[in-house]
């Protein structure tokens, strides 16, 4: 294996393009440096023409034999977030889920479920850590038809309850715990983030707790209105979205899992 310097731009383009390139084993970036080490198998030419291609103005510093030491071990660094933030998603599920029977809040049941689907996926992630490119791909694929069968289910619990109306919820329960949730969520997309990783997975891990923290606020706006109305209706509303956006984050999944072109 040898080891290439390149004073490039564009960390996230730069690793795009080289995911799942079988002659590039690792990337390390020093961005004050702005200088990229590329650790990889054979020739460092068809790596630097890469590069030139992209357009950023990187240039070859210096090549030379790697040693088994310049290849920083990042699996226990995933293994360390995905257990967190799927701690953070399990006791989130549970609290909202039990809250959700007793406020009687459609809102908080989605947001359970989608909590749900989240910490099943960060198990599945767990699995895949330090494993192929496709495993990867297929861990993502798996929570996507997950977070899919959990829209179809919600949305059809939801149709009923609209057809059999229920007392509206109780808003002050209602809205502390979605509180409660975005804060959690809130710090499970910070832990992400500051991961600042490439790997399908991870960015699949994203999306779904993007789209939660907007629907913790969607769950809250519901409490205000059904204070207001005294009616149900906000809440089975604010419940049909939910489970829209858990359908919309499954596709996004799919078109992340597929393989590169």
């Amino acid at each position: 294996m040898n080891k290439s310097v390149f004073k490039p731009a564009e960390e996230q383009l730069i690793r795009l393009h080289f995911t799942g390139s079988p002659a590039v084993a690792q990337l390390q970036f020093d961005l004050p440096g702005r200088q990229l080490t590329v650790l990889h198998t054979g020739a460092v030419a068809p790596i630097a023409q890469a590069l030139d291609g992209l357009k950023l103005g990187s240039s070859l510093v210096n090549t030379a034999p790697s040693e088994a030491a310049d290849l920083l071990d990042e699996v226990p660094r995933d293994r360390r977030l995905l257990w967190a933030v799927l701690a953070i998603n399990a006791f989130f599920f549970g609290l909202e889920m039990g809250a959700g029977w007793l406020a009687r809040s459609m809102g908080l049941v989605a947001d359970s479920l989608d909590m749900l689907a989240d910490a099943l996926v960060y198990a599945l992630a767990l699995y895949a850590v330090g494993r192929a490119v496709s495993t990867q791909r297929g861990v993502a694929r798996a929570g996507g038809y997950l977070q899919l069968a959990l829209a179809v289910g919600g949305i059809i619990e939801t149709v009923r309850r609209f057809l059999a109306p229920e007392p509206a919820p109780n808003v002050a329960l209602m809205l502390g715990i979605a509180f409660l949730a975005l804060l959690g969520n809130w710090a499970t997309l910070r832990l992400l983030q500051r991961a600042n990783t490439d790997q399908v997975h991870i960015k699949a891990s994203q999306i779904f707790t993007s789209n939660d923290v907007v629907v913790n606020i969607g769950v809250m706006l519901a409490a205000v209105l059904v204070y207001f109305t005294h009616s149900p209706l906000p809440d089975l509303i604010i419940g049909l979205v939910v489970f829209a956006m858990v359908g919309r984050g499954a596709w996004q999944i799919f078109a992340l899992s597929k393989p590169s072109a």
